[in-house]
């Protein structure tokens, strides 16, 4: 049994993991940041978040340049990007307290199975989708526009009939933090359900040099992210996970009532980093057509986007 108060590192301190980990800081949680290209700013300002919801916050933080200065943690909170689990994975290991708890909050397919077989035997993996604008504006600095949750699901672990006690025990840290959080009883469905958003905001703010407003108000625009929802809704319930009929209706109404947003995949193109194609399209693509499911839309926005990954990636 633990004799410290729960220890929490987060690993990828960009957006995702800047605005958790610093809500969950300022709620008195023992929060440790691994930092690269950022750590000289945060060590010396500390990390600031300006939130049209929670106003302007800034404390100094617990901050590393190196793994190997963490303490071991009990949780786990991964805000980096997909595209660089496979790097990440030795340092989770490395920082993680026996029976560590790591959370992806990460979009896309697939994460939890390539990540599964690098961690230890006594780790539990959990995934969290985060539904909330936020976006990273300057070294140390992250910028949330609305929203916020986070909602947790069981992947795997040593004892997978406590998971949703582990599931509760993570929402319950967000709820002291001021953050709305769920257990989720079916992470793969979640999952999907989260792509219905993704697939077609993220591909399109790329693609069409557009924000949601645009896209939204757009007539020709509008009728690409109904397509593409749709498409996703049907390689969802190809398979096996039933997204219900109103769902896609849902987000259009949830997103205009948003304020104007640039998905992250839009700063991730003009930043020249990466895009996180692997997990938001070619997975959920690579299932659906598994079972002969095809889904013609996202498979062509994917290629657009993955030709502009590729010119990004030659230009650097």
């Amino acid at each position: 049994m633990s004799t410290h108060p729960v220890r929490i590192g987060i690993i990828g301190s960009g957006a995702i993991g800047g605005f958790y980990g610093l809500m969950l800081a300022r709620a008195g949680f023992d929060v440790h940041f691994l930092l690269r290209s950022e750590y000289a700013a945060v060590a010396e300002r500390g990390l600031t978040v300006e939130s049209r919801v929670h106003g302007s916050l800034n404390l100094p933080v617990q901050a590393y340049a190196d793994a190997a200065d963490l303490p071991p943690c009990d949780w786990l909170l991964v805000g980096a990007k997909a595209t660089s689990n496979a790097e990440l994975a030795p340092l989770l290991v490395q920082t993680a307290a026996p029976g560590a708890k790591v959370l992806l909050l990460q979009n896309g397919l697939g994460m939890e199975e390539l990540l599964r077989p690098a961690l230890r035997d006594d780790m539990h993996l959990l995934g969290g989708l985060c539904f909330i604008c936020v976006h990273r504006e300057g070294p140390g600095t992250v910028r949330h526009q609305a929203l916020g949750a986070v909602n947790l699901g069981y992947h795997s672990g040593p004892a997978a009939d406590a998971g949703q006690a582990i599931v509760e025990e993570g929402a319950e840290l967000f709820h002291r933090a001021g953050i709305d959080s769920q257990a989720m009883p079916d992470l793969a469905l979640a999952r999907w359900q989260k792509l219905v958003w993704n697939v077609p905001y993220n591909g399109l703010s790329v693609l069409l040099g557009a924000s949601t407003s645009a896209l939204m108000g757009d007539p020709d625009s509008r009728a690409s992210i109904e397509a593409l929802m749709a498409e996703v809704v049907e390689g969802a319930r190809a398979c096996g996970h039933e997204v219900g009929d109103g769902y896609a209706a849902h987000l259009l109404r949830v997103t205009e009532q948003m304020p104007d947003y640039w998905p992250s995949m839009y700063h991730d193109h003009v930043q020249q980093r990466p895009l996180e194609l692997q997990a938001i399209y070619a997975e959920p693509l690579a299932r659906a057509r598994a079972i002969g499911c095809v889904l013609p839309r996202m498979q062509a926005l994917y290629q657009a986007l993955a030709f502009i990954d590729r010119r990004n990636r030659a230009a650097e």
